[in-house]
């Protein structure tokens, strides 16, 4: 998990298009301001930086992911609203106090925080709605764990593949109970994703979504 906003303060400077909109979700702005901070949090998750991207369409492309991913936070964020989710003053300190203490100085945390355009009220609000976010993104996704029927079927229905895959790797059979400890993890894995695939298009589906470029 990142450390919120921690790429971000190391090494991004302030831009000034804080009055522009790059989106709207249900009438609440996102600032151009805002994705462009985003972007590089971004970037530096995939290993890229802004200066490596020679192609407009790959570096158009890329914005737009961090835009929707920016746009399914403010989703969340009031979907944590309506259900009342609240992160304490505490926690919220205390989430604060581990980026600083990354640090390792209060004067540069404090110059970083300003340098991204922060105040440190300012990275405290902005903390509390992730972690909230992240909270409800929890809840919406979780799933209950497959049944062994659920797993015997779907070992049934891939054992081939998995046959296959173990042999090209191993060149041994694959036994009965390490098949069934591969469907049961490939299942899981399926069913997350499409719990995340659920979540995002209900949440998008009742919103009022508006963005800059449409």
């Amino acid at each position: 998990m990142r450390i919120l906003l921690l790429c971000l303060l190391l090494g991004l400077a302030p831009v000034s298009q804080a009055d522009l909109a790059a989106a709207r979700v249900n009438g609440v702005e996102i600032s151009v301001t805002r994705l462009e901070r985003y972007f590089a949090e971004y970037l530096q998750d995939q290993g890229r930086a802004v200066t490596s991207i020679r192609s407009p369409s790959l570096y158009k492309r890329l914005r737009d992911q961090a835009l929707d991913e920016l746009i399914d936070k403010e989703l969340l964020w009031q979907e944590a609203l309506r259900r009342g989710i609240v992160v304490s003053d505490e926690t919220v300190a205390a989430r604060v106090g581990e980026v600083e203490q990354a640090f390792g100085n209060p004067t540069v945390f404090e110059r970083r925080l300003a340098d991204a355009g922060f105040d440190r009220a300012g990275y405290a609000d902005y903390t509390r709605h992730e972690m909230a976010a992240q909270q409800v993104y929890a809840q919406l996704t979780a799933i209950d764990e497959p049944t062994e029927a659920q797993v015997e079927a779907f070992y049934q229905a891939n054992k081939e593949s998995m046959q296959g895959m173990q042999n090209q790797n191993h060149e041994i059979p694959v036994e009965r109970e390490q098949g069934l400890a591969w469907a049961r993890a490939a299942l899981v894995g399926q069913m997350q994703a499409q719990a995340r695939q659920s979540v995002r298009h209900r949440l998008r589906e009742g919103a009022k979504v508006e963005r800059a470029d449409d």
